[in-house]
């Protein structure tokens, strides 16, 4: 019995590790899956349409089964929100985003999408969401750990470097490569697509910043926003895809790897991830799950080298450590803060934290 007992503990302990874990190889089949299909010529404009096409149609029905009762009401301030968050992130995160992973790599726009917690930061103390003191060693490390991350991605942006081969890659793909010349077009190439996924990775970064106020109405409601984003965004996208994309042939989808790109990012990336990752950020925290998103990357090299044959560079590999380096520190920031914020409020003698509650007391309060 006690045997048992342990057992049991240690399997529901392992559960957000587990669940984080399967997440990363989630994404990893994401970026893999439609690297291929824009390879094939499919238009990033018309696979974000169908994307959230996907997960509006997975997510809705579950926010209408399990918040239809008191659903906040939208007006117009409300609906600007929303449709602020639709559009940076269905729309300009993820287009941006297709567009830098068709003229770089897999591997490239995983290890630039590490920059994320270090542009949030940057964003939370731009619109003073977030409290920065030099003195304290936390906020040195946030700050040391941002300024590490932009040297990565500038270093991963402005040099390639020689190919680094997979010792497995010469065995499966000896003659065959998917990556062209580090030369001309191919570098001009790389170039515009590093700048795209910066740009993605700000867009997102600033729809983090923006969903911490549309979530002050919409607390309870967390699924009937994301579905309202995701309806709202595929209405957004479908207006950008009229105007980007003028042949009506780009919309033709068949049984093919067009429509398991789409369904797969609607379904598990959109649908399933939101999910999971919403219930272990609600037991571990914010900083746990971030944590796992290096092993992602890792994930797509091994990957992106058996499937498309992915050549890694010298310049992507030493950003890409870089990035991963300054993730981490800024992480730990974020750690000692929350333990700090956590330390302060034991140390409140009851009969303040009553008057606390009562909101007569306004304590130090982050909202980032």
């Amino acid at each position: 019995m006690k045997n048992t007992g342990c057992c049991s503990k240690f399997l529901e302990s392992s559960k957000p590790y587990f669940a984080m874990i399967s997440l990363q190889f989630g994404y990893a089949g994401m970026n893999i899956i439609t690297k291929v299909s824009l390879n094939r010529g499919m238009s990033h404009y018309v696979l974000v349409v169908y994307r959230h096409a996907f997960a509006t149609a997975v997510i809705a029905p579950f926010a209408l089964i399990f918040e239809r009762k008191l659903q906040p009401r939208i007006t117009f301030p409300v609906f600007m929100q929303i449709f602020a968050l639709a559009l940076l992130g269905p729309v300009i995160d993820q287009n941006f985003y297709y567009a830098g992973l068709k003229y770089t790599s897999p591997t490239f726009s995983c290890a630039m999408s590490n920059m994320l917690p270090a542009m949030t930061f940057v964003m939370a103390v731009i619109f003073r969401m977030e409290k920065l003191d030099v003195k304290k060693l936390r906020c040195q490390a946030k700050l040391v750990g941002t300024a590490v991350t932009v040297a990565g991605a500038m270093l991963m942006t402005l040099y390639k470097g020689p190919a680094v081969e997979m010792l497995w890659s010469e065995h499966i793909h000896p003659r065959k490569s998917f990556v062209t010349d580090t030369t001309g077009t191919a570098d001009k190439n790389w170039f515009k697509g590093s700048i795209f996924l910066i740009i993605a990775t700000l867009a997102w970064s600033s729809l983090f910043v923006l969903q911490t106020k549309a979530l002050e109405t919409y607390k309870n409601h967390q699924l009937s926003l994301t579905s309202l984003m995701c309806f709202i965004g595929t209405l957004q996208a479908i207006a950008v895809t009229f105007v980007m994309e003028h042949k009506p042939s780009v919309w033709t989808i068949g049984w093919d790897m067009n429509l398991l790109a789409a369904a797969y990012a609607g379904i598990v990336t959109s649908s399933i991830s939101y999910y999971v990752q919403g219930m272990v950020i609600k037991k571990k925290g914010p900083v746990f799950a971030t944590a796992f998103s290096p092993l992602m990357m890792i994930i797509v090299a091994i990957m992106g080298s058996f499937i498309l044959a992915e050549k890694i560079f010298l310049g992507g590999i030493v950003g890409s450590v870089l990035i991963v380096i300054g993730l981490y520190s800024v992480l730990w920031g974020k750690h000692k803060e929350k333990m700090e914020v956590i330390d302060s409020d034991q140390e409140i003698p009851e009969p303040v934290k009553g008057v606390q509650g009562n909101g007569n007391f306004n304590g130090s309060h982050r909202r980032y």
